[in-house]
């Protein structure tokens, strides 16, 4: 018996019609620089320059257009490590309702700071000893409030799946793609599209080695789950891949490369004085891969979603300075 797909190409395309007017046409930068070190043509999708400076304002935004008036009226709710967190405030903004975020205490202020400025309002919770989907879920059914989760819903994967939608129609057919890989939301839905436009697209995935939960699942054939990891790259902190994305990425990623914080660093570095672009953790391991070579031989076109640029001066100054 053949299996529906979570999200299929025409729900990415309707998205991307959701988003036309409210979304940004991220640009795609070339370096020469870059194609020299790597020995491959490079595409960057900067998704640093998406509003609230991330994908996730796709996905957030094309979700909770979807929901029904008397829904949006009561209000959204979602969990964060700061990026979604963002883009849901900013998407109830928009869409003129109310958001009450889940983030955890040790969140970057920047991120913090950035959510509570959509007009949010900010609940915390311990991320290494709290369940952030339990609190979540709790705190969305004491309110009455629509729950919009980061990446496990076919709606925020639809949304996320416009940003490859966007680079292939830019750059046309592509050897292999990479992006970073958290929960997955990215990855399922930019792998959704790669895959049904060219099948022979290879997906690439990057996480950070302390953070390998999803390259350790795929090996497993099903979901593992791992002690909330430790690394620079807060927005792949997580312990276990998403039970829809997974069910995408099982299928549709060829590769998971693994990449330490200090070539995170490295590649933070290189995109901000080779690129001029400021890139944070989550969205360099990508480049760090590349530059390290930690994936296997790459074709000649290849594009990477640099999936977000949200670090404060002081943060991206310790980072890059060699703390952590």
């Amino acid at each position: 018996m053949t299996t529906t797909p979570p999200v299929t190409l025409d729900a990415v395309r309707d998205a991307a019609a959701r988003l036309k007017s409210v979304a940004h046409r991220t640009p795609v930068l070339r370096s020469r620089t870059l194609d020299a070190l790597v020995g491959a043509e490079v595409f960057l999708k900067c998704e640093n320059f998406q509003r609230v400076g991330a994908f996730k304002f796709r996905g957030a935004y094309n979700a909770a257009s979807r929901l029904a008036p008397e829904q949006l009226a009561r209000g959204i709710a979602a969990y964060s490590s700061g990026n979604h967190a963002q883009a849901v405030a900013l998407a109830a903004r928009e869409l003129g309702t109310t958001a009450v975020i889940l983030m955890p205490e040790d969140a970057p202020r920047s991120k913090m700071d950035a959510t509570a400025g959509y007009g949010a309002e900010i609940v915390t919770y311990d991320r290494y000893t709290g369940d952030r989907i339990a609190i979540g879920e709790a705190l969305a059914a004491e309110r009455g409030l629509a729950l919009i989760p980061p990446y496990d819903h076919p709606d925020v994967i639809a949304g996320q799946g416009t940003a490859a939608l966007e680079l292939l129609e830019e750059v046309g057919e592509l050897d292999a793609l990479i992006t970073p890989v958290g929960g997955g939301g990215l990855m399922a839905g930019s792998a959704t599209v790669a895959k049904g436009l060219h099948p022979g697209t290879r997906m690439i995935g990057v996480e950070p080695e302390t953070g390998d939960d999803t390259k350790r699942s795929l090996q497993a054939g099903r979901r593992i789950t791992i002690p909330v990891p430790r690394t620079i790259a807060d927005g792949q902190a997580l312990h276990t891949p998403g039970e829809l994305t997974f069910s995408v990425n099982r299928r549709l990623v060829d590769e998971i490369a693994l990449v330490g914080d200090d070539e995170i660093r490295d590649a933070m570095r290189f995109a901000f004085e080779r690129l001029k672009i400021v890139v944070e953790p989550s969205g360099a391991t990508p480049l760090a891969a590349l530059l390290t070579g930690r994936t296997a031989a790459l074709p000649r076109r290849v594009g990477v979603i640099v999936s977000g640029g949200n670090i404060d001066a002081e943060r991206f100054a310790q980072i890059c300075g060699g703390a952590d």
